[in-house]
């Protein structure tokens, strides 16, 4: 069963939203075939008081000048980044050139490069300071609890509003897509385990950082219910596989053709990365088996 995705975004690009009393966000206007309508850039603060920024986005001009524009008047105290893809965070080093706020990261982008996938890797973000999971940054009237969710790509975190029982999602929990997972950084096997780690949290919304909030009131279920349909869904592409392998051996080329039949072809590379993250799982897991090794150009059968 597909995830009750979420298709439509109430925004105006450049525009600051007031989403709750403590969140608002500015989308870019770089909308793609995995930014959805754009990067949702959060800013999280009382009128007046410190601000936080999370994900300030991709080098562009105009939604640098909508975040200064919205943050005028107004103390930017951090500058917090979920992960170091290029839609996410590259402005960080031209905001923080105008307002002095100091950066927050799980850590550089990892090493080695791999396949470039989305838009691609920011190489030359190097964060002002490291945090760990479960670690607390204290603001003006807020306080955010940085989690480590590895599985869409190696540093990536997903931050906990305190005051509001919110979580900024990042691209582990999109609620109008599912999330790429591009070996060999990208790992099917850590992305299972970062979207269990969610489960037993109580927050009320998703703020992700490509779409709508995901809360009851925008896919008639708990966050955690979506979360449990992620699980599911993925469960379901696994079970194609093995249900395509009782032919005989297979190309991923083949798995994406069949399984993504009612995808369009100009997102096959993408859906062939995801597939071989699931069949990397596979063989980790004993079910599958790869000739000779599990990478893109391996043939894969049933153990």
């Amino acid at each position: 069963m597909s995830p009750p995705f979420i298709k439509t975004l109430d925004f105006s690009y450049g525009a600051a939203a007031r989403l709750s009393p403590l969140v608002r966000r500015v989308v870019a206007q770089n909308p793609s075939a995995f930014t959805f309508h754009g990067t949702g850039t959060y800013i999280i603060g009382r009128p007046g008081g410190g601000q936080a920024v999370i994900d300030p986005g991709p080098e562009d001009a105009a939604h640098l000048q909508a975040l200064l524009a919205a943050l005028e008047g107004q103390t930017i105290s951090h500058i917090l980044i979920t992960h170091t893809h290029r839609d996410h965070s590259p402005l960080a080093a031209e905001l923080q050139r105008r307002t002095g706020a100091p950066s927050y990261a799980f850590g550089p982008h990892p090493q080695p490069r791999g396949v470039a996938v989305e838009e691609g890797g920011d190489h030359e973000f190097q964060p002002d300071h490291l945090l760990a999971d479960g670690e607390w940054i204290q603001g003006d009237g807020w306080k955010v609890q940085a989690l480590h969710t590895p599985g869409h790509i190696s540093n990536h975190l997903c931050f906990s509003l305190a005051e509001e029982n919110a979580l900024f999602s990042g691209d582990h929990v999109m609620g109008w897509s599912t999330t790429i997972i591009s070996p060999p950084d990208g790992s099917m096997t850590e992305y299972y385990s970062s979207l269990e780690k969610l489960l037993p949290r109580n927050e009320a919304v998703y703020y992700p950082t490509h779409g709508a909030p995901i809360s009851e009131a925008t896919t008639g279920g708990s966050p955690q219910a979506f979360v449990r349909a992620l699980v599911a869904h993925r469960q379901g592409r696994e079970a194609q596989i093995m249900t395509a392998l009782e032919a005989g051996p297979q190309s991923i080329p083949a798995l994406v053709a069949r399984m993504y039949v009612d995808v369009p072809k100009h997102l096959h590379g993408a859906a062939a990365r995801s597939v071989l993250a699931h069949l990397i799982h596979m063989v980790g897991d004993g079910r599958v088996e790869a000739d000779p090794q599990p990478d893109e150009r391996a043939i894969y059968r049933r153990a």
